[in-house]
């Protein structure tokens, strides 16, 4: 394959064993410590550990996602110098025996949101689905956000006032855990913790948000080329406004001005289609053409747009046009090759998958979205469409 194919697993827990994912076609591992604190060190023996874990399987560890971003860097609290200096020292462990791509993101409170982990679709499989209204009931009256009711029009609170008041105790449990209880190494999060965290953000706006993302990148980003790194930001899930919060990497604008806060190489995009794909002005092959020559890891996904909803889709289905986006990273890994880059290829993966036949007769998931077949398909589509493109369009260069 001419990308580099990846599958995410999340270390020994996983229950996609680390030994089976030879058999998907991957040939590198996207993988964090997660067992570290936000905040805390990487040491070497750490990295080097988790290495040979992964090269004991036949596999590369090609890239870390991710290493956290402490939340008082983002908030710029008085610790985020303490915290900034760790996160540099981290980076210097993994030039040292690390995987080099290094993926982070400046989301606030919480990464990637969804309201259903199972959202049933006509063929029998379930995807990861996000509500308006769910999202809605859940700010209103699970969490009770101050202000909350200004960020939707009224037909919305209506209706999230009517979803609510039909829920029963364990679907409004299985609602929250669902929101804000999925994330790897941030496991337990309580309705007080993302309200004390809320509460950190009171009065920002997107302009401090970006200051504090500037101050970040110009510490980490000199670290990271001098140990041989190069970081790439993942995208808002979902490209929007979350919580009342700013989100300051969703839109074709976005990816411009982060890449001249830091004019460096190993300042770079981690390019998610799906993530992008989410919001509807988003034309996610331009994007990538925009910013293609920075873009150091590629999530391949898609998703479809129901109104204020959106699902995750099939990896060749929904809004992306994987056809056109997987020649143009095609084009650009010519580029490179052709401009001597040691570092030509790059890493994709199927990213959220489905669950599909026997995985749907398992116990869930605990990292959701994140079975073995689903995205074994998902891997396998992906293929098939870049042999096809490479064997039709540029012949020559699978030489």
């Amino acid at each position: 394959m001419f990308l580099e194919p990846t599958f995410r697993w999340y270390g020994p827990e996983d229950p996609v064993p680390l030994n089976f994912i030879p058999q998907t076609g991957a040939t590198g591992i996207v993988t964090s410590l997660h067992y570290v604190p936000y905040g805390k060190l990487w040491t070497e023996e750490a990295i080097l550990e988790r290495r040979k874990m992964i090269e004991a399987a036949g596999l590369t560890w090609s890239v870390v996602e991710s290493l956290p971003v402490h939340e008082d860097i983002k908030t710029g609290a008085p610790a985020a110098k303490q915290y900034i200096e760790v996160y540099k020292q981290s980076l210097r462990n993994l030039g040292k025996v690390g995987p080099r791509v290094i993926t982070y993101n400046f989301m606030p409170v919480l990464d990637w949101v969804r309201t259903d982990l199972h959202h049933r679709m006509p063929d029998g499989s379930t995807t990861l689905f996000f509500d308006e209204v769910q999202f809605a009931a859940f700010e209103l009256f699970i969490l009770k956000r101050e202000g909350a009711e200004a960020d939707y029009s009224a037909d919305t609170l209506h209706k999230a006032d009517e979803y609510f008041r039909g829920l029963s105790d364990h679907e409004s449990f299985r609602l929250r855990r669902s929101i804000i209880d999925n994330f790897p190494g941030f496991k337990g999060v309580t309705l007080e913790d993302v309200r004390d965290m809320l509460a950190r953000y009171r009065g920002f706006t997107r302009e401090r948000l970006e200051e504090n993302l500037y101050n970040f990148l110009s510490e980490v980003v000199p670290a990271a080329r001098d140990a041989g790194c190069i970081m790439v930001i993942h995208p808002d899930d979902p490209p929007r406004s979350i919580l009342g919060l700013p989100r300051i990497f969703s839109t074709i604008d976005d990816i411009q001005k982060l890449l001249g806060m830091v004019d460096d190489p190993a300042n770079g995009v981690c390019f998610c289609a799906g993530s992008f794909s989410a919001r509807r002005d988003n034309d996610v092959v331009r994007m990538f053409k925009s910013c293609a020559d920075r873009v150091g890891f590629m999530h391949l996904r898609s998703t479809q747009i129901e109104g204020g909803n959106f699902y995750e889709a099939s990896h060749l289905g929904g809004r992306v046009d994987m056809y056109e986006l997987v020649k143009a990273a095609c084009e650009e890994q010519i580029r490179r090759r052709k401009a001597g880059r040691s570092d030509w290829r790059i890493p994709i993966r199927p990213d959220h998958g489905p669950d599909i036949m026997d995985d749907l007769l398992k116990p869930p998931c605990p990292n959701p979205g994140y079975g073995g077949l689903g995205r074994m398909r998902g891997l396998a589509e992906l293929r098939g469409l870049e042999l096809g493109i490479m064997r039709s369009h540029y012949p020559a260069e699978l030489n």
